[in-house]
């Protein structure tokens, strides 16, 4: 309870946030070493299963091709738009993309409102 006032133990949290935070710079210095085609490709397997994983979570299966090809349509990569795809997979592709891109941005009831109508349009 309390939304949106969230607490927490510091104490709790802090090594397991510090072990992410050094494995996150391990990966991102690994990935670094990379040539831009595997960057892209890297960061859009890691999308297209977040997306799918993330919609199984509620029951929705998506197919991983559709989004896949909305992800590299909107990262404006070759393979982008091959497929067809549908307002259950843009939908969840645009917050998806949106939370992971603009990660510093604040979480504000108007960005949340923003996510609701793109998963949930009304019509």
């Amino acid at each position: 309870m309390g939304w949106p006032a969230f607490h927490w133990q510091a104490d709790e949290v802090l090594p397991t946030l510090a072990d992410v935070r050094h494995r996150h710079g391990w990966l991102l210095g690994r990935m670094q070493s990379l040539g831009f085609d595997l960057q892209a490709e890297a960061s859009l397997r890691i999308l297209t299963s977040d997306v799918v994983q993330t919609s199984a979570i509620e029951g929705h299966q998506l197919d991983a091709d559709d989004v896949r090809s909305s992800i590299a349509r909107r990262l404006g990569l070759p393979e982008g738009g091959i497929r067809c795809t549908n307002r259950d997979v843009e939908g969840i592709v645009e917050v998806t993309l949106d939370a992971t891109t603009n990660a510093a941005a604040p979480i504000s009831a108007e960005r949340l409102y923003g996510w609701h109508a793109t998963l949930f349009p009304v019509g």
